[in-house]
């Protein structure tokens, strides 16, 4: 690692190959995720998949190596969702990298007035899980996922960050109580 932190700036096709083989040895090599590149099409079009989706991608370099990503899709109603968000291995820890990719996409959601941010990941990145848990995010149920969510086949375990903004949408009516009957 150089002694100045990497740069976290959107992605651009340059990144295209460097940012698959980042993402591809973190899934496979340390997680042993049977995942491909062909199981992730987003990668191969990300100007069309998350730009063209209202969303964004970020890339960290150190130099000339990429070394972090995350991206984030919106998914209409306040809501977006948290994707592809990685370090690699010798950036990870201390140095703080995944909280800085977060915070570049929480300040860009903040912009747009976002409600709320979601994500799914595995049941074998526990790492991660405590990373999302130590920055406001709360594990939720698959069923409680907005029905835009766009799951990944790999993903069991969910979380949502509440924004803390207020919704400029109405809010919803509270549900209908059954009356009470007395004898």
């Amino acid at each position: 690692m150089t002694a100045a932190a990497p740069a976290i700036r959107p992605w651009t096709p340059d990144d295209r190959a460097a940012v698959l083989a980042l993402i591809l040895d973190v899934q496979r090599n340390e997680f042993d995720l049977p995942i491909t590149a062909d199981d992730q099409p987003d990668l191969a079009d990300v100007d069309g998949f998350y730009r063209g989706a209202g969303g964004e991608f970020w890339v960290a370099v150190d130099g000339t190596t990429r070394v972090g990503t995350i991206a984030t899709l919106d998914i209409g109603d306040g809501r977006l969702v948290l994707r592809k968000l990685f370090v690699a291995r010798s950036h990870r820890g201390d140095a703080g990298l995944g909280g800085r990719l977060l915070a570049t996409l929480l300040a860009w959601a903040g912009r747009r007035s976002a409600d709320s941010i979601w994500l799914g990941t595995t049941a074998v990145m526990t790492a991660a899980h405590r990373f999302y848990e130590k920055h406001g995010f709360a594990r939720v149920d698959a069923t409680e996922l907005p029905a835009a969510f766009p799951r990944m086949a790999v993903d069991t375990v969910f979380y949502v960050r509440t924004l803390g903004r207020p919704s400029n949408r109405p809010a919803a009516p509270p549900p209908e109580r059954p009356p009470v009957v007395r004898d």
